[in-house]
């Protein structure tokens, strides 16, 4: 293992550098290292890290989620309300309905199997958007109008959306059928794992301000390592309790992170995003250069020119979504653009689901896991470079007071 990881940061770090170099994200050096490492190249990686790939990526998760939380300011996602909240189901549903209608007709499935890939296909990715959005807050590019505010809150609320559609129609998919309850689990889930993430702030902010105060005094570094064994102990508690309540970790996470933000004195809390700042920057590479690894090139060709044309419609069905979202909002046509364009990436969640209905040997699961795969090689670069290179010219820049 300490083999592999060691291939995966100095040649992940080296690619990642050299894709800079050339005006292009980080994550497709990152992806290119994964795709190379991986088991179906050069088979590099050691079966024990693969082993754990998910568990590895799901912390890299963790990590920037808790950056985003520290980086959200409550008060300016007040502002947005209403978007915020559309953005967090409606594209994805736009999204889905493109893949119902065009699935049949480029790959001959059924319903339930068009729908079952395109809740796979839907999610945007929280790994691509989210650091994006918070480096756009640290600048204060579209702030006036709490425009990463909207796109981060709702990039993390979809995955929960798309993730509960996924488990009802896999079901449907392997015979069963669906239980109306699952849809009322969406909100339950989101609200409960607010309320949950509420509590957990409260109570760490009540540990590092006032306790530890009376005995010993707490640096941020231990601030920091208990924030994130908190954060694990949640996500966790998400997969104990599922059987019998749901509850989303990761929103959670964010939520907790949120709460402590907005109790701690403003130099606090931007120590501890600064720290997680320089954790997400080893927690990057494990993420993408493990997604890449996921990759299987054999698969991505049988998809051919089919997939490219599925995405790309979809992804027309995506954009009039986000447009509907932006309706009757004080945004100009320009920083629209740029919400369509945040909206764009996938990556981490089609890495983490796009192979379960292979795994369960569903007949359209190799096709799902090519598409997938094929999403990630496209749209993550593209939302990436899209973000970056145009984040600029589409938004205003707040100036600081101070």
């Amino acid at each position: 293992m300490l083999y592999s990881l060691g291939l995966i940061f100095l040649i992940g770090l080296f690619m990642a550098f050299l894709f800079e170099k050339l005006k292009l994200p980080r994550i497709i050096g990152m992806l290119i290292t994964g795709i190379i490492l991986g088991q179906y190249v050069l088979n590099l990686l050691d079966v024990s890290i693969l082993n754990i790939s998910s568990e590895l990526r799901q912390i890299a998760l963790i990590i920037i989620l808790i950056k985003a939380g520290l980086a959200l300011n409550l008060s300016d996602l007040k502002k947005v309300g209403r978007p915020a909240i559309m953005m967090a189901f409606i594209p994805a549903c736009f999204e889905i309905i493109g893949y119902i209608i065009f699935a049949p007709i480029f790959f001959g499935m059924n319903f339930t199997e068009s729908a079952l890939m395109g809740t796979v296909l839907s999610a945007v990715s929280p790994a691509v958007v989210v650091p994006r959005m918070i480096n756009l807050i640290e600048k204060n590019y579209g702030t006036n109008k709490s425009i990463p505010q909207m796109i981060l809150a709702g990039a993390s609320c979809d995955d929960v959306f798309v993730i509960v559609l996924f488990s009802t129609f896999l079901t449907m998919a392997q015979g069963g059928s669906a239980n109306m309850i699952n849809f009322i689990y969406i909100p339950v889930s989101v609200i409960l794992g607010i309320l949950l993430g509420i509590i957990a702030g409260l109570l760490l902010y009540f540990l590092f301000e006032n306790f530890y105060q009376k005995y010993h005094k707490i640096r941020n570094t231990m601030k920091l390592i208990i924030m994130l064994a908190v954060a694990f102990l949640l996500v966790t508690l998400e997969s104990k309790l599922k059987n019998y309540i749901s509850i989303s970790g990761l929103l959670a996470v964010v939520a907790m992170a949120c709460c402590i933000k907005k109790k701690s004195e403003l130099i606090i809390s931007n120590r501890l995003s600064e720290k997680f700042g320089k954790l997400w920057i080893g927690a990057e590479l494990i993420l993408f250069v493990l997604v890449g690894a996921e990759v299987n090139i054999s698969y991505t060709l049988t998809a051919g020119i089919s997939a490219i044309g599925i995405i790309l419609i979809a992804l027309v069905f995506r954009t009039i979504g986000v447009c509907i979202c932006m309706t009757g909002t004080n945004l100009n046509k320009k920083e629209k653009l740029f919400c369509v364009i945040a909206y764009l990436p996938k990556a981490t969640v089609q890495a983490g689901i796009g192979s379960v209905p292979f795994a369960l040997g569903l007949p359209c699961g190799k096709i799902i896991l090519s598409v997938a795969v094929v999403a990630i090689l496209i749209t993550a670069p593209l939302g990436a470079l899209g973000i970056d290179n145009n984040y600029q010219k589409l938004l205003s820049k707040l100036n600081a007071i101070n």
